[in-house]
């Protein structure tokens, strides 16, 4: 399975409506069409920020996955809200900044339609040591 299949296929992802539609050696994009379930006002879409937060943490993994062809775990996400969601598309771009031995670090930008800012997010992820069972693999052996 490539690394895109593997995103595609997460339920997660489903449930939320999250596609990583560009994924290369430390970087990808993925997008999430708002919804009145995305909201956190009920009179109006507003994205409720874990919507924000979900997709700039699935893409900044999948940069991470893509340049590691491996689990890479979260180990810590960091994200300013800079403006309102409102409907359209979000669409978070992912690039890693340090791949190091253990650890690397992600800067991610969620954009709206109108190519306003709505997050910036810096996220770091565990590159090595990952052994045994895993969310990803139920081998112990691999």
């Amino acid at each position: 399975m490539d690394v895109s299949e593997m995103f595609d296929r997460m339920p997660f992802n489903e449930r939320l409506g999250i596609e990583v539609i560009d994924i290369g050696d430390g970087y990808a994009i993925g997008e999430l069409e708002l919804g009145v379930e995305h909201s956190s006002n009920p009179d109006r879409v507003i994205a409720h920020g874990g919507v924000a937060y979900a997709l700039a943490d699935t893409v900044a993994g999948a940069a991470v996955v893509a340049a590691n062809m491996t689990v890479t775990p979260t180990i810590d996400m960091r994200i300013d809200y800079l403006a309102p969601a409102t409907g359209g598309t979000l669409r978070a771009e992912a690039e890693i900044v340090r791949n190091g031995n253990s650890v690397a670090t992600v800067e991610v930008t969620v954009t709206d339609d109108e190519k306003r800012t709505i997050a910036m997010a810096r996220g770091t992820y565990k590159t090595s040591g990952v052994t045994g069972e895993t969310a990803w693999r139920d081998d112990p052996t691999a």
